[in-house]
């Protein structure tokens, strides 16, 4: 009985290898097997082999005595036609969109472009003209991977959403300069897996880290030309292969059977720690860029089923990405591409689950944008991704892109407009207010406290997501840093090499009334502190807040990035996380871990509904109260009234545990009468003008530490507080 063509990819079985590969507009399509030959003038040989189909648009076949670490690659023969979206060029070898691993760079010129480029990679003339020159020795390529016999997963650690602190970071900046962890593992996987490593997130009391990109991937050519990289990886070029260049030197030259080797085995420590594992992935676009850009992989089998189309003749790709091109989500092979690698990564390597980047082009059918988008329903339904995490970045650069809330659960969503109302309080406010300029009340940032059921509460029935559902960060990848928002006012992105156009104007940062580094202290003795001040407002917001919040790299220790708000192409200091600190770092440290001590003790502090403002199983008191600086009420002047910069949130259980934040926006002292809640006294367990937690020591001292409901206090200038009872 012949075997079953659909499996697409390169697969061992007894004997050989089972081949299939989409191409379903080719007229031929060749399996190439390369061997090393010193004579050929790029060192390779190959054997090539006719595949059978196409069957369903699938070609296929089953070749004797393919082994684990066979090089090789497609060549699909068919029309040249680029006005008609065709460019099918057999000079060109391809890499196999379903390739476990995969070896070798781009090498930029005329060979890794289907068609005749001028010297500046553009397309002389009107109708592009296809290029014979043979691509081989300029490409990737695919390697055979033998995952048969994997050693059994360790059980994942199943962390529930409620108790989930994520820590995004990149594989290579995380550890190249992280003491503790040796030389030779520095920047790869199994230093990301390190004790030293292991010991810093367990430490810090994080549950979950979400790496950046680690598929395959490669720089785009305006960064080489530049002798740049794209550091951050958001240019895929395969979604089944683990990047090399984050592998240890000895897992590269053994080759990519090693690589995804080493990556199983950090996915293992790492659960064997107890911390789950989320990619960063890039499912929107791929490396091979727009309309004229280079013929690697899917424009080389099949450019019109994979890629999105304008409709026009000549035939042009769509970018809603701003990448260049968009994968084409209303074909079903692209949503089987997705789900197969997605499966793949849950099954085989087992990680935890995913962040989508620009996740609305995911979601784009005919008419825009849909919740209900087929493979949206198949994340929802799916069984291997069952119990995985999945987190949607909701926008893209397309018509109607902005859909934050729009998404249908069990997807989590990063919440920009968290970050917009944490920095607009904290940071653009006050600096409009030190020059005499009004800012905003507490209406925003009061509902971003409570879990943002204005965008993630509209289901059926209502309030089904949960607060869980909003990812709350205050920076991310992309952006300033924690240190970097309170510290610059202005993007600082020179080393860039695109003249500080690139990059967000949309900061909402504050730099104290100095721009950047302070060089002499005692001249201005005031800015650091309150910078530091800043940041433990902006984390205390962070970590305390309903919803999943969400740490970048570093903030914990305030790295800083001089003020590059866009540092995807700086593989250096400049990116990388420094550990040598300060003293004012070690103590922004040590609030990090005791707030996230405090949240994940507390139960006043995780919760995965929505607050109802009323009594919850026979409780005598609300779930939520919000409550002005004399303890009053709220009331709908008061909401819209842009001078109340003051308020109290009261978060309570039906068991009788309570939490209570304080938060003063204003530049002056706030008088404040607590709030009252379920018990007569409260315990201070936290100030943000404590430089250290061990300051709780001096309030127990002075007296303060546990006072009454209904007692007043005064609260220094920008800063909060959270009791418990």
């Amino acid at each position: 009985m012949p075997r079953a063509p659909h499996r697409l990819g390169v697969h061992l079985v007894d004997g050989g290898a089972d081949v299939a590969v989409l191409a379903s507009h080719a007229d031929a399509v060749e399996l190439c097997l390369l061997h090393p030959d010193p004579s050929s003038s790029d060192g390779w040989a190959e054997r090539r082999i006719a595949l059978r189909g196409p069957q369903h648009g699938v070609w296929h076949a089953h070749v004797p005595g393919v082994e684990a670490g066979q090089r090789y690659g497609f060549r699909a023969h068919g029309r040249w036609d680029p006005a008609a979206g065709l460019r099918y060029n057999p000079a060109k070898l391809l890499v196999d969109p379903y390739a476990r691993g995969l070896t070798g760079e781009v090498v930029l010129g005329q060979a890794v472009h289907g068609h005749r480029v001028d010297e500046h990679g553009g397309s002389p003339g009107s109708t592009p003209e296809l290029d014979p020159t043979d691509s081989r020795g300029a490409v990737p390529h695919s390697v055979v991977v033998d995952d048969r016999f994997d050693a059994p997963p360790v059980p994942r650690p199943q962390v529930a959403w409620e108790d989930t602190v994520i820590y995004e970071a990149h594989v290579r900046g995380l550890t190249m300069r992280l003491p503790g962890v040796p030389p030779e593992l520095r920047g790869t996987y199994a230093g990301l897996a390190h004790p030293a490593t292991i010991d810093h997130l367990r430490g810090l009391g994080v549950t979950t880290i979400e790496l950046l990109p680690i598929h395959a991937a490669a720089s785009e050519p305006h960064l080489v030309r530049r002798g740049l990289t794209n550091y951050w990886g958001y240019n895929t070029l395969g979604f089944f292969a683990p990047e090399p260049r984050y592998a240890t030197r000895a897992a590269q030259e053994a080759g990519p059977q090693a690589v995804l080797a080493e990556v199983k085995g950090m996915v293992h420590l790492l659960h064997q720690a107890g911390l789950e594992v989320l990619l960063d992935v890039v499912y929107n676009h791929t490396c091979e860029g727009g309309t004229d850009g280079l013929q690697l992989s899917w424009r080389g089998l099949d450019p019109t089923v994979y890629y999105l189309h304008d409709g026009g003749t000549p035939a042009r790709f769509a970018d809603v990405t701003g990448c260049g091109n968009s994968l084409d989500f209303r074909r079903p092979r692209v949503v089987q591409m997705a789900l197969d690698s997605l499966r793949y990564w849950v099954a085989d390597v087992g990680v935890d689950g995913f962040r989508f980047d620009l996740a609305v082009t995911l979601g784009r059918d005919d008419d825009g944008f849909t919740p209900h988008h087929p493979f949206l329903v198949a994340l929802q339904t799916d069984p291997v991704l069952a119990g995985t995490k999945l987190i949607a970045e909701p926008w893209d650069v397309g018509p109607g892109g902005w859909r934050t809330g729009a998404f249908p659960e069990p997807l989590g969503e990063w919440n920009d407009r968290f970050r917009n109302a944490v920095r607009s309080f904290w940071l653009a406010d006050p600096a409009q207010a030190a020059h005499g300029r009004p800012g905003h009340g507490v209406r925003d940032l009061a509902t971003r406290l409570a879990g943002s059921a204005d965008l993630f509460g509209y289901s059926d029935p209502p309030l089904m997501r949960g607060v869980v559902a909003s990812i709350n960060y205050v920076t991310a990848h992309d952006g300033f840093t924690l240190a970097d928002l309170v510290s610059y006012e202005h993007k600082r992105n020179e080393a860039n090499g695109e003249q500080n156009r690139d990059g967000t104007d949309d900061n909402r940062s504050w730099n104290h009334g100095v721009e950047g580094p302070v060089r002499d202290e005692v001249v201005v003795p005031e800015v650091m502190p309150l910078r530091r001040r800043s940041m433990r407002n902006l984390l205390g917001t962070l970590l305390l807040a309903a919803g999943t919040p969400m740490i970048t790299a570093g903030d914990e220790i305030g790295r800083t990035q001089r003020g590059n708000n866009n540092a995807y192409c700086l593989d250096d200091e400049t990116s990388w996380v420094d550990w040598e600190l300060e003293p004012w770092q070690r103590d922004l440290l040590a609030t990090t871990r005791h707030l996230l001590r405090l949240r994940s003790t507390h139960p006043a502090l995780r919760t995965s509904s929505f607050f109802r403002g009323q009594p919850r199983a026979g409780a005598p008191w609300p779930d939520l109260d919000w409550r002005l600086a004399d303890g009053g009420p709220f009331d709908h002047h008061t909401w819209h009234d842009a001078g109340v910069r003051t308020l109290q949130m009261v978060r309570s259980t039906p068991s009788g545990a309570s939490a209570l934040l304080v938060v003063n926006g204003t530049l002056d002292v706030a008088e404040v009468v607590l709030a009252r809640g379920p018990q007569e006294r409260w315990e201070l367990r936290w100030d943000s003008t404590w430089e250290h937690p061990e300051e709780q020591r001096s309030a127990a001292i002075n007296g303060v530490l546990h006072p009454a409901a209904g007692e007043r206090t005064a609260l220094d200038p920008l800063s909060m507080r959270v009791y418990t009872t």
